[in-house]
């Protein structure tokens, strides 16, 4: 039974290992870091209050924290770490928020006024961009109205050519006809002509032989 109860002591008086965690130096003016966990090991540095440290492990038989600070590495009092920052960190905290506030309502001026600056140059140009956008959409609908116009003209000159075309046409096969009957009138005036001449001609034939009939039979009656 002994044999289990004294490394258990044994383990409960060792340094007590534990992951990295900040604390802070007391609201003492300066605390000593040192290189060992007593009053005999040499004083590394003076840390002040409020400095905030990375605690690596704590020995509770001995009272000291091994933890590091600003690339060092050395043993403080654990009594002289808390949790928090110290009252005159915090109130120099404090301090630093109130003069803060106390400034913030003139900066919220000043960044009013240059809000309202911009917004009234943002305006402006949204009433510019509107104006241009107003002549463009007035250039659009009278291109479009061109447009229109211009097809409706190409469509009334393309009927009107295809009126002329018709009317060309019409008039190539007028002039065909009058061509035709022209040379049907020549032809039936040449005909007459010749039936003119030809009936002229027996009659001269035929006419001299009933004169000489006629002759002859007022002989034959004497």
């Amino acid at each position: 039974m002994k044999r289990f109860i004294i490394p258990f002591f044994c383990l409960l008086l060792s340094p007590i290992p534990a992951h990295a965690k900040t604390l802070y130096v007391t609201d003492i003016f300066q605390i000593t870091m040192r290189t060992g966990e007593s009053t005999t090991h040499r004083i590394m540095r003076m840390l002040d209050s409020g400095a905030a440290l990375d605690v690596v492990s704590t020995n509770p038989e001995s009272g000291y924290s091994k933890a590091r600070f600003g690339g060092s590495e050395g043993y403080v009092l654990t009594r002289q770490l808390v949790r928090e920052p110290s009252a005159r960190t915090q109130l120099d905290t404090m301090r630093k928020e109130v003069d803060a506030l106390k400034a913030a309502p003139g900066e919220l001026r000043s960044n009013l006024a240059e809000l309202q600056k911009k917004h009234r140059e943002l305006l402006k140009a949204h009433n510019s961009l509107q104006g241009v956008k107003n002549k463009q959409e007035q250039e659009l609908q009278s291109i479009q109205r061109t447009a229109s116009n211009a097809i409706r003209i190409s469509n009334e000159r393309n009927e009107l050519r295809k009126q002329v075309a018709d009317l060309t046409r019409e008039a190539e096969d007028l002039k065909q006809e009058n061509r035709d009957l022209s040379n049907e009138a020549t032809r039936d005036w040449f005909l007459i002509g010749a039936g003119v001449i030809i009936a002229g001609i027996l009659i001269g034939l035929i006419l001299p032989h009933l004169r000489f009939q006629r002759r002859r039979n007022s002989w034959g009656s004497l």
